[in-house]
């Protein structure tokens, strides 16, 4: 397991190492900000559920201005599991479920 992450919403995000160096190929700047996906998860700025799958939630976490470390996850039978992590310079649609 590359780690197993408690969010605020009460359940636990976690990733295996192999998943996380498929994440790293496709997202290969995501590689030195592990910390950040970290922080995403445990104590994001905003969590929202996405528009296009209602049992997707995007945690967002600030890096600097204008600017977003973002850890997709996903709740399935209360196990939640990392989809992807990127950055981004704007948060998407969606219904917010949780701000800081």
């Amino acid at each position: 397991m590359k780690f197993e992450i408690p969010t605020p919403l009460g359940f636990t995000v976690r990733t295996s190492e192999e998943y996380w160096q498929r994440l790293i190929i496709k997202h290969p700047d995501i590689e030195e900000l592990e910390d950040f996906v970290r922080l995403a998860l445990s104590t994001p700025d905003e969590v929202r559920r996405s528009s296009r799958d209602a049992g997707v939630l995007l945690f967002y976490r600030v890096r600097r201005e204008e600017r977003w470390v973002v850890a997709v996850a996903r709740r399935l039978n209360g196990d939640g599991f990392l989809i992807t992590a990127y950055q981004t310079d704007a948060i998407k649609e969606g219904e917010t479920v949780w701000l800081k």
